[in-house]
């Protein structure tokens, strides 16, 4: 009898997700996957599972879910929901054992937004195009769970060594500070040092797709010009004309016509998805910027 999932509550939002698909983008496909890769991978180490098995991507808590013909062990990672069985805490970042019949629930998160289930073996739904996430822009991947959902747990194969917890630091609920690499369109700014210099907060308007930030907008230099359509990466921060920046996550789309006024590192990138609308966000260049020459 094959082990399963059934849910029974998925918050607002309930997502199986994985490390994504590479290398599709000229298909028009982008990577999707896990956004927050570090506590994506870090709940699968703990499981003793490969980093690339799917996980349960669940955003501002509210999930429940039901074990079904046998025992499984789990872990949470992420954002504190105070993860619990039968209403029994047992800690973010630790295995966990369950048994048949029992039900893991994570409550609403202290600080962050997203929070990682995973179960030893993963979750086995069938992939679409190589991969088990789901993308949010173009509804590519395992639809949004749902309550009466029955998702198979897959065979624990790896040759892995078992984590009992993992110490990892905790999730601010204050300001996010994140590094940038300028370029490669920061030219088109009257200054794009304001970009550094404002206190930006985070709008109800973010999503997977893109972090939609508020503050001091910045100006075109050139507000009559058409910038061609470019490759679009995960963390890129465009400025549309209204001025106010767009930090792309992992739904984003493969190409866009906005400037690129800088790109966020690849090691602040997971803390992205962690942000919850109305916190600020301070942006800094990661080296100088070149000054404009024209």
């Amino acid at each position: 009898m094959t082990t399963t999932l059934e849910v029974l509550r998925t918050g607002p939002l309930a997502l199986v997700e994985d490390l994504g698909r590479a290398g599709m983008a000229h298909l028009g496909v982008t990577r999707s996957g896990a956004a927050d890769r570090r506590s994506h991978t870090l709940a699968n180490r703990l499981v003793a599972n490969p980093g690339e098995h799917a996980t349960i991507e669940v955003m501002f808590g509210g999930f429940s879910a039901r074990v079904r013909g046998g025992d499984i062990s789990i872990a949470v990672t992420g954002a504190d929901t105070d993860p619990a069985v039968n209403g029994i805490p047992f800690g973010t970042n630790s295995i966990h054992h369950v048994h048949d019949g029992e039900v893991i629930s994570l409550g609403a998160p202290h600080s962050g937004l997203r929070s990682y289930l995973a179960v030893r073996g993963g979750i086995a739904v069938e992939p679409v195009l190589g991969s088990r996430s789901y993308d949010v822009m173009s509804a590519i991947g395992p639809a949004p769970l749902r309550p009466g959902d029955i998702l198979p747990v897959g065979e624990h194969t790896a040759d892995l060594p078992e984590t009992d917890q993992a110490p990892v630091a905790s999730i601010s609920g204050d300001v996010l500070e994140l590094n940038v690499v300028p370029g490669p369109r920061d030219d088109w700014f009257v200054d794009p040092d304001v970009l550094i210099r404002t206190n930006w907060l985070v709008t109800t308007r973010s999503d997977r797709v893109g972090m939609r930030l508020v503050g001091m907008p910045l100006d075109y230099r050139w507000p009559d010009r058409q910038l061609p359509s470019e490759g679009a990466t995960r963390g890129a921060i465009q400025i549309p004309p209204n001025g106010f920046p767009v930090i792309l996550g992992p739904d984003h789309p493969v190409t866009g016509g906005y400037p690129v006024i800088g790109v966020v590192t690849d090691e602040d990138i997971d803390k992205l998805s962690q942000a919850r609308p109305g916190q600020t966000v301070r942006l800094h260049w990661a080296h100088p910027r070149r000054p404009f020459q024209g």
